[in-house]
């Protein structure tokens, strides 16, 4: 049976379903799932990273490049 295939079948069985706790353990399961495969390819800033990224906004801040939050917040108003 191919992926496609399991997924139908997956998603024909959850439609059926009827408990709210199976429901929620399988919720729990795709959210762990999902945090899990994020936590894989999640690389951390160097300390060199970092302070050349301080030092790169600090330079920006000086020269007036830089939005202020009521910038921002109207951008999604």
């Amino acid at each position: 049976m191919n992926l496609e295939s399991r997924k139908l079948e997956f998603i024909q069985e959850f439609l059926k379903l009827q408990s709210e706790e199976t429901i929620t353990l399988l919720e729990k399961i795709l959210k762990k799932d999902k945090k899990t495969k994020i936590n894989k390819t999640f690389k951390p800033m160097t300390q060199k990273e970092l302070d050349n990224r301080i030092d790169q906004s600090e330079a920006d801040f000086r020269k007036q490049k830089f939005k202020t939050s009521d910038e921002l917040l109207a951008k999604y108003k």
